[in-house]
């Protein structure tokens, strides 16, 4: 998923970040505001998770969506 369509997708993925990372508060999912790799930053600096293992979830995560 490009960086175009991550963005469009943004308010449906919001609910699914919410389930899988539910340590991210709503500011820091606003802030990110779709903005993929300020996301991985926020997720590996809160739960210590590789860049590698963030970006498999985040895909997993688009996945159920299309």
């Amino acid at each position: 998923m490009n960086q175009h369509q991550w963005e469009g997708k943004w308010d449906q993925m919001k609910g699914q970040l919410r389930q899988t990372y539910g340590d991210l508060t709503d500011d820091e999912l606003e802030s990110a505001k779709g903005d993929r790799e300020e996301l991985v930053g926020r997720i590996k600096e809160k739960y210590g998770e590789t860049k590698e293992t963030i970006n498999q979830k985040l895909d997993e995560i688009a996945s159920k969506l299309n």
